[in-house]
């Protein structure tokens, strides 16, 4: 059994998906995060640690929505406009996640919607 997940802390989806989903109560699936701040929808900032703040702060809401943490999260997927952002994005990530330190794939991506730097996606285990 699939639940939606949502909230009014993180940007609404703007086309046919969900902000999460959990299935069975157990997992729950992030999707994407852009850097977009859930009132305006704009980007608060231009720069690749602000996105990456942003983006995170939004998948946090999300989880939280869902009742977990980012202590529950297990993987995320790391999008990135220019993979020469890592080092500066991974700083940032380094602040929002702890041992043991989820899974991860960082990737660069030819685009991202609005021209964004950066897109995080998360799945996580909520606790029972």
């Amino acid at each position: 059994m699939k639940k939606a997940i949502v909230t009014q802390n993180a940007p609404a989806a703007i086309g046919p998906y969900s902000q999460a989903t959990a299935a069975e109560g157990e997992l729950v699936f992030v999707s994407g995060q852009l850097p977009a701040d859930p009132v305006s929808g704009e980007f608060p900032s231009q720069d690749i640690q602000g996105q990456t703040r942003r983006s995170l702060d939004n998948v946090r809401a999300i989880l939280e929505a869902a009742g977990c943490t980012m202590d529950d999260v297990l993987k995320t997927t790391v999008f990135l406009s220019d993979i020469a952002n890592f080092a500066e994005m991974n700083k940032v990530y380094a602040e929002y996640f702890r041992e043991p330190f989820p899974a991860r794939a960082a990737i660069q991506a030819a685009a991202l919607p609005k021209g964004a730097l950066v897109e995080v996606e998360a799945v996580a285990c909520r606790r029972i």
